[in-house]
């Protein structure tokens, strides 16, 4: 039997996911599913690895299951109504705390278990090649006997395309859900090479930056390097998933054929995180590098500064210094231009001589003063 039989709902779960829906607001309810709405992508039933039936709503899946012997059911969500998760609770007896993380979403990678269900998150990566940034959603999955429930947070990763690439591979989809959940973590795996290369063309763009003297360069340094800490966030904490599942917290560590392909997306998770570790201390060194830049441009431009300032003070010197050597006779001549009737100077034959070679004695003396000091 692929998949191994299926929960119903009843006993104590029912109490604790009526106290979990008190708890967070959501009225009991004995009503049946309701009918498909927005948050359903697609539901379908699988017997051997072929799709058997494609259910139009939850309560058709439900039934569909129930009437096949050895069936298991994919049901894919996307950012789903508090209705369809509490009718997935249900069903298929999914823990309440599990169920939370699922609703409020915003978790870190990781893989717990709930008796004989699995409660998986993960954390996809985008690049967006127009703006230059990578966006990050989120995935939870429920994986038990016959069922596999997916329910993403965000545009990727694209499970539309690991259906239709099970659905051509029968032999693989017939090894139940822990095959699907092989082919999700294949698939987010494979969506963080898009985005290391991207980071890398970005890091390659800061450079050239750097080293052109940007004045931006800063900035972008900083904004990449939380680019790159979330993107480490997301991929290092599901190493110890892949680990936990080949070491036997799923049903995949009892096929060997399905560690292999465990193993296989561990290695490149592997190089993806050493990459990304490269670029986090190759962004440190490049913003050290980028301040030690600044700082001697810094430094050019005080020196600059430095050299215009004493040129002018040079300048000012001199100009300070003509001003008082002109001012000198300047002085003298006012003072004998005051027109005063009892000064001893105007009557004197050599008065006007007098005056003139007073001007020049001081007009000399603070030449030569001015001379000695460096001013002139």
């Amino acid at each position: 039997m692929v998949g191994g039989r299926r929960f119903r709902p009843g006993g104590g779960f029912g109490r604790q996911l009526d106290e979990y829906e008190s708890r967070v607001g959501v009225p009991p309810s004995t009503e049946a599913p309701a009918p498909p709405a927005i948050g359903l992508v697609d539901s379908a039933v699988y017997i051997r690895g072929h799709r058997f039936a494609s259910p139009s709503g939850l309560a058709e899946t439900y039934r569909c299951l129930q009437e096949q012997d050895g069936a298991m059911a994919w049901i894919g969500l996307y950012r789903p109504d508090i209705e369809q998760i509490t009718s997935l609770a249900r069903e298929f007896r999914l823990h309440d705390l599990a169920v939370e993380d699922a609703i409020n979403a915003h978790q870190r990678p990781k893989l717990e278990r709930y008796g004989e269900t699995l409660f998986v998150v993960l954390r996809a990566a985008r690049y967006d090649d127009l703006r230059e940034e990578v966006e990050f959603s989120e995935l939870h999955l429920f994986i038990g006997p016959g069922f596999v429930v997916t329910v993403r947070h965000g545009e990727a990763p694209d499970l539309v395309a690991v259906r239709r690439r099970l659905e051509t591979e029968a032999h693989m989809l017939a090894r139940g859900p822990q095959a699907v959940l092989y082919a999700i973590l294949d698939q987010v795996v494979d969506g963080y090479a898009p985005v290391v290369a991207g980071l890398e063309n970005d890091i390659d763009e800061i450079e050239t930056e750097v080293f052109g003297g940007d004045p931006n360069a800063s900035r972008r340094i900083y904004g990449l390097s939380r680019e790159v800490i979330q993107f480490q966030r997301a991929a290092r904490p599901l190493l110890t998933v892949l680990d936990a599942l080949a070491d036997g917290a799923g049903s995949a560590s009892k096929d060997e054929e399905l560690r292999r392909y465990l193993r296989d997306v561990t290695d490149h998770l592997t190089q993806v995180v050493e990459r990304v570790d490269g670029f986090r201390h190759l962004l440190q060194n490049i913003l050290t590098v980028n301040a030690t830049l600044v700082s001697q441009q810094q430094n050019e431009e005080m020196r600059s500064l430095t050299a215009a300032s004493y040129a002018q003070n040079e300048e000012l010197k001199k100009v300070s210094s003509w001003a008082a050597i002109l001012f000198a006779p300047t002085l003298i001549g006012t003072v004998y231009g005051m027109n005063f009737v009892h000064m001893p100077e105007l009557n004197w034959r050599f008065g006007y001589l007098f005056a003139l070679l007073l001007m020049l004695l001081v007009c000399g003396t603070l030449y030569l003063i001015f001379k000695r000091r460096g001013w002139l």
